[in-house]
């Protein structure tokens, strides 16, 4: 079996600085893997940053609620009209479609450093990688 790509801060933070990134307002970061880059770039692009935890059930929908406890992300999105979407590695099966369906601002990207997203940083890596954030 081969091993996992390892890929460091470095090498996300120099991809991300010359990454063409459309105009948004705010960055929503989903909290099991997009927490780390979606800092990384609201940090960079200078705009708000919201976490939201994710959960997934196979007996009920989804349910999306913001860590910071300002509601459900179906809700106008307080002011913001632009919203980029972020998670570490989106897969066929990724929430990033499901979230971006329930929030009605005028646009909403997603984002993901490796996968299947409106955006993605590295999209020719198709192999397992394991983030400098991973434990273990």
């Amino acid at each position: 079996m081969n091993a996992p790509l390892e890929i460091t801060f470095g090498a996300i933070s120099d991809a991300l600085h010359s990454f063409d990134f459309p105009e948004i307002d705010v960055v929503l970061g989903l909290s099991e893997g997009g927490k780390a880059p979606a800092l990384m770039i609201a940090h960079q692009l200078g705009v708000s940053l919201k976490i939201i935890d994710f959960s997934e059930t196979l007996e009920s929908n989804a349910l999306a609620q913001f860590e910071d406890g300002e509601g459900d992300p179906s809700l106008e999105f307080y002011g913001h009209h632009r919203i980029l979407i972020v998670d570490a590695i989106a897969l066929s099966d990724n929430k990033l479609p499901l979230i971006k369906k329930r929030i009605k601002v005028e646009d909403v990207y997603s984002f993901a450093l490796f996968g299947e997203a409106d955006y993605v940083l590295f999209p020719k890596v198709k192999s397992k990688v394991k983030m400098p954030w991973e434990i273990g």
